[in-house]
């Protein structure tokens, strides 16, 4: 059984620790001054200006945090301002908070911080507006008296974030790269299942699966490429600190490309080795790296030495002695399928090499290009580029700021209608439900409504049993840490811990029984405007655009098939340009991934294109896959640029990824009558003379099986043009 101090070091390491404590001390200060000052009335107030200000909190140094942190105070200060002074006449009022919510959802396009600051202010806002409710608008003194509240717990919050990230400054880079790891130990995991031996197995569906995988791990590598951007810079020579998750970061790359590798076809591998145990060592083998990368996150996030095992090493001896065992059969059916399984072997050596190298910390970055694309724009033009090209409404942000405008207007007019007491807490939810797609906002709706009417049963009930007032300031402390837990990922345990954090708070100036009532109305009445906001107001249906994202998929496939084919005439460089291509193909896949997974959330009559949709996913995979492991075994071959066939293949995939994108783009029919020619072209191919050299034979035998899945791409390409038209 592990010890108390092994526990507690657990529990710090764990990934919301950090924060959950910072939140924690400046709740409880917040608490316990108001306490000392006899100032209970005036918490609720506080404890809201800590949330606004936790809200806009992003990841950053020290630096990047005073910046964010003196941005996001002075939008709060004009925020509140200008509610105090408008709030009086009602509608120049909800005018300006429309106006301010279209534009600062704009500010969105300029980075993830922007982004929070803008929702944190509209959420300050709205705040603001609930402290005149209780305070009462009409006198001056009160209503600076209620402002100065949320100010005070947002300066104050700020002012501890500072001072944390000064602190504990590569702590969310560790996280973030132990997390990467952990996504990726369950990629290889899912990718050990495709090689199971078992005939009439559900291949598709375990491809979808990875492919879901897939996202997480790139939305992890893209998460830890932004903090060590936010912590060591753009370019330079690394430090020791920086060179260490450097070495960790571009591992986890090379790992994710080699697992992403698809040397051939799993069904004929099955058919071919059914009665051998080669494929149950591929699958061990895997499954136990994918386990090694989960133990690497962990030793990365717990500080701790990384042991990389014996099994492992085990496992891979095992499959090499197989190979060695089947090549030692000379049976000619075979032939082609062992060359693919030994690439397939030195991938899973290669994995086997680097994790050895990282429990004896013996990587280097010599020779190394440690430049990260910065996608953020850091020039006042930039930024003003940006912005104006959210000005249409083909942008995603103008049409969520049209109808998040719209909507504020509609829940402010339904306030004035049924002359709503807390009709703010409407406003409340129109802002945190609505979501720039509908299935996103759709999966809200259901979350706030099941959260509000658990944590409306629970204050009940809570304020039935315990009526001291040192019990009801726990009960909203802990409900106020649990809220800050949940609120990113279990939005519905966050909103009933927030409604018990609001009412327990509010009881300290009146009675929160009254209130109960009152907030299941304004939630229910939010919910509802937030949901025809969603289906009315510029819909983002994402099968209407599900042909530009497929066609993005194709074309940054081609782009890196390009660069891969160029690193086989002039070498293997893993420079920046080379990345950016690799990293643009698999955020496409991911995109494609995420808009699937939003059309299965929304209504049956939009998402006719669903099913043409996951099978050009599958078809997508197979071809990434494909790619990669052209990309993983590059290396300068002359014979390749003296291989007419081999060059033809390259330009015939390239074109022809290139033509069908296009035709997506214009929703235009793909024409299917080069289907033959490409198949003819994939049979030269594959004549492959038993003397040429390994990695060429690698090249044509990727080419023809990528010359052979075009029709079937064709195919999907078409199913889901036509149902588009």
């Amino acid at each position: 059984m592990p010890s108390f101090e092994t526990r507690v070091s657990r529990l710090w390491a764990h990934e919301k620790a950090s924060y959950g404590l910072r939140v924690f001390i400046a709740l409880s200060a917040a608490m316990g001054l108001c306490w000392y000052l006899d100032q209970l009335p005036a918490l609720p107030g506080v404890f809201l200006g800590i949330i606004a200000s936790a809200i806009a909190e992003t990841d950053d140094n020290w630096w990047g945090r005073i910046k964010s942190v003196a941005l996001s105070l002075l939008c709060f200060v004009a925020a509140a301002a200008a509610v105090v002074v408008l709030f009086p006449h009602p509608w120049w009022f909800i005018t300006a908070l429309a106006a301010a919510t279209f534009g600062l959802t704009l500010l969105g396009a300029l980075g993830e911080r922007y982004a929070s600051i803008a929702q944190a202010t509209v959420t300050l806002a709205i705040y603001t507006m609930i402290g005149l409710e209780q305070h009462g608008a009409a006198d001056l003194s009160q209503a600076i008296n209620a402002v100065s509240h949320l100010l005070a717990g947002a300066v104050w919050y700020a002012l501890l974030s500072i001072l944390w990230t000064a602190l504990f400054a590569n702590r969310p880079v560790r996280e973030r790269v132990a997390r990467l790891y952990l996504e990726l130990g369950r990629y290889l995991k899912l990718k050990a299942d495709l090689f199971e031996p078992v005939r009439d197995a559900d291949v598709q569906k375990r491809q979808l699966a990875l492919a879901e995988q897939n996202r997480r791990v790139v939305e992890a590598l893209n998460i830890a490429k932004t903090a060590i951007l936010a912590r060591f810079g753009r370019s330079g020579r690394p430090g020791v600190q920086s060179g260490l998750y450097l070495r960790l970061y571009y591992m986890a790359q090379d790992f994710h490309e080699r697992a992403s590798s698809s040397h051939y076809p799993y069904g004929a591998l099955t058919e071919a080795f059914f009665h051998s145990d080669v494929l149950y060592r591929c699958q061990r083998l895997l499954a136990l790296q994918g386990e090694a990368c989960a133990n690497l996150g962990q030793a990365i996030r717990l500080r701790q030495p990384f042991q990389y095992g014996e099994r492992t090493k085990q496992a891979t001896a095992d499959l090499t002695d197989s190979l060695s065992w089947l090549r030692a059969q000379h049976n000619p059916q075979w032939q082609r399928l062992l060359a693919s399984l030994e690439l397939l072997g030195h991938n899973l050596q290669s994995i086997e090499r680097r994790l050895s190298e990282a429990e004896k910390s013996e990587s280097t970055l010599d020779n190394v290009d440690t430049r990260l694309r910065d996608t953020n724009p850091h020039t006042l033009r930039e930024m003003g580029v940006r912005i104006r090209q959210q000005l249409t409404p083909g942008s995603v942000l103008f049409r969520h700021g049209l109808r998040m405008a719209l909507a504020l207007i509609v829940g402010f007019a339904a306030i004035r209608l049924f002359n709503a007491q807390n009709g703010s807490w409407v406003l409340l939810t129109i802002v945190f439900v609505c979501r720039p797609h509908f299935g996103a906002t759709r999966q809200r709706l259901a979350q706030r409504i099941a959260g509000t009417l658990i944590g409306l049963v629970l204050t009940w009930a809570l304020m039935q049993l315990f009526q001291d007032l040192r019990i009801e300031l726990l009960i909203a402390l802990l409900s106020a840490l649990l809220f800050f837990f949940t609120r990113s990922d279990r939005y519905l345990v966050a909103s009933a811990a927030i409604t018990v954090m609001a009412l327990t708070c509010f009881n300290l100036i009146g009675d929160g029984f009254l209130l109960i009532w009152p907030r299941l109305v304004d939630t229910l009445l939010g919910c509802a405007i937030a949901a025809a906001a969603a289906f009315l107001i510029l819909p983002d249906w994402q099968g209407r655009r599900l042909n530009l994202v497929m066609a993005r998929v194709l074309d940054n496939c081609a782009r890196y098939l390009h660069a891969v084919l160029g690193q086989y005439g002039s070498g293997m460089r893993d420079d920046l340009a080379y990345r950016i291509a690799r990293r643009d193909m698999h955020n496409a896949d991911a995109a494609l991934s995420t808009a699937l997974s939003n059309m299965l959330r929304e209504p049956g009559h939009v998402r006719r294109n669903l099913d043409a949709g996951f099978r050009f996913l599958a078809l997508s995979n197979t071809l990434l896959g494909h790619l990669s492991a052209l990309g993983a075994h590059r290396t300068q071959l002359d014979s390749y640029g003296q291989d007419p066939l081999a060059l033809s293949g390259g330009e015939r995939v390239e074109q022809a990824m290139q033509q069908i994108a296009s035709a997506l783009q214009q929703r235009e029919p793909v024409a299917e009558d080069a289907n033959d020619g490409d198949r003819a072209l994939a049979e030269q191919l594959e004549q492959i003379p038993d003397d040429m050299p390994p990695q060429l034979q690698l090249i044509r035998t990727q080419m023809g099986l990528m010359l052979r899945l075009l029709p079937k791409l064709r195919g999907a390409a078409n199913e889901a043009a036509r149902t588009l038209r």
